[in-house]
């Protein structure tokens, strides 16, 4: 019976009930929009330097990540690689050989990152095979290099020329060689563009003298919330001495600048749910001081107070879950087109991104938690409001209410 009478009490005046919907409906758009924007931008902030280049999680010799020496390498037979890919969430792992050299043509020189890599494993992990622009990918068993479109055009190489690579190799010794250049990449990343020289695995060890070691191997998972627990079973499949690397530890100026900029976006959204609870508590106000004549009437031909305050109590009820779902709904849509056309950057904020290794582009997540949580959090700021109704009501005069 009180459900009955409270949704028929809500659409006994429409144009209130609209007006108290469209409060809780616009909120719930502005809070998913706001945090899905926020997250959005954060997840394709670590995904877009994951899949570029460091992976989520790095296996390494303890020592390397400090001094990057081929000194601290670690023998690849010591580490299956199918085990690491029976772990839940790990999508793919790329072995690598990493280490500067000098490399020539002709008369000009330039430092770059050699990368010796195993070509289908690395396509997995990083899409490689996808930025080629000239020539073509590299196979296990080449004798050659592919060279950043950036690099190649300092030292004014094409598909066929033959570059020199000099530099240290494993414990001292002298690293030597001359290779043909077989493809051109591109990267969006100027840094990336301007230095990438990537050798098949088999020859880079060759190049570098460091027999069966590797510098480190990156892993791909398929999203950055699993990354904890990923962390934790390949902790107990690795060797103990060896380093596990996630990308906070490797980027920590991203990570820093994500907990800042999510502090600060956390605050804006404070401000917002203050803004919508007093948008939805004015709403509430006005639906109860239109009824209290209405309200004294029925308190004065017998009805009990507390059954007054719960018939009010199934309306607010009404009004913000209705208005939190409709929300939801109107949300769809906008969240779903700027997902699939995410906003690009330009000019300082552009080269903000770029300096830290991330292609300038805005995405919003579709997370549905995104949608959930912020519906609740309106819904129950809407249901706070509950607190009004239960302070007039119990201090209503019914012969004054009448006399209104």
């Amino acid at each position: 019976m009180y459900l009955n009478l409270s949704w028929r009490n809500i659409w006994r005046n429409k144009k209130r009930t609209l007006i108290a919907l469209a409060s809780v409906f616009f909120a719930v758009i502005t809070a998913v929009t706001t945090r899905s924007m926020q997250l959005g931008s954060y997840a394709y902030m670590i995904r877009s330097t994951a899949h570029f280049y460091n992976g989520y999680l790095q296996i390494q010799h303890p020592g390397y990540w400090e001094n990057r020496s081929l000194d601290n390498t670690f023998n690849q037979d010591s580490i299956a690689y199918t085990a690491l890919l029976d772990v839940n969430h790990v999508e793919s792992c790329a072995p690598r050989l990493e280490s500067f050299a000098l490399i020539s043509f002709g008369t000009t020189t330039r430092v770059g990152e050699v990368v010796g890599i195993v070509p289908h494993m690395e396509d997995q992990a990083t899409n490689l095979a996808s930025r080629l622009v000239q020539g073509s990918y590299l196979t296990a068993d080449d004798r050659a290099v592919l060279i950043s479109q950036g690099l190649a055009r300092m030292l004014k190489v094409a598909p066929g020329d033959s570059l020199v690579i000099y530099g240290q190799a494993y414990q001292g010794q002298i690293a030597a060689g001359l290779y043909p250049v077989k493809g051109i990449i591109k990267y969006p990343i100027r840094e990336l563009n301007n230095m990438m020289l990537y050798l098949p695995l088999k020859a880079a060890q060759d190049l570098f003298l460091t027999g069966n070691r590797l510098t480190s191997i990156a892993i791909m998972i398929d999203d950055n919330r699993h990354l904890d627990g990923v962390k934790r079973t390949l902790r107990t499949i690795l060797p103990a001495h060896y380093a596990l690397l996630d990308w906070k530890a490797m980027l920590p100026e991203l990570h820093q600048d994500i907990q800042f900029d999510n502090v600060s976006g956390m605050i804006m959204l404070a401000i917002l749910y203050v803004v919508i609870a007093f948008g939805i508590f004015g709403t509430i106000i006005m639906m109860i001081n239109e009824r209290v004549k209405e309200f004294g009437i029925l308190i004065a031909v017998g009805m009990k107070k507390i059954r007054l305050l719960l018939v009010t109590f199934w309306e607010i009820l009404f009004i913000s879950f209705l208005g939190a779902l409709a929300g939801m709904a109107g949300a769809t849509p906008v969240v779903w087109y700027f997902h699939l056309h995410p906003i690009r950057m330009t000019g300082e904020a552009a080269h903000t991104f770029e300096m830290l290794g991330i292609e300038p582009i805005f995405s919003f997540s579709t997370d549905p938690y995104i949608f959930l949580n912020q519906a609740l959090i309106v819904f129950l700021i809407a249901f706070a409001t509950f607190i009004y109704p239960i302070i007039f009501i119990r201090r209503l005069d019914p012969s004054r209410a009448i006399r209104s």
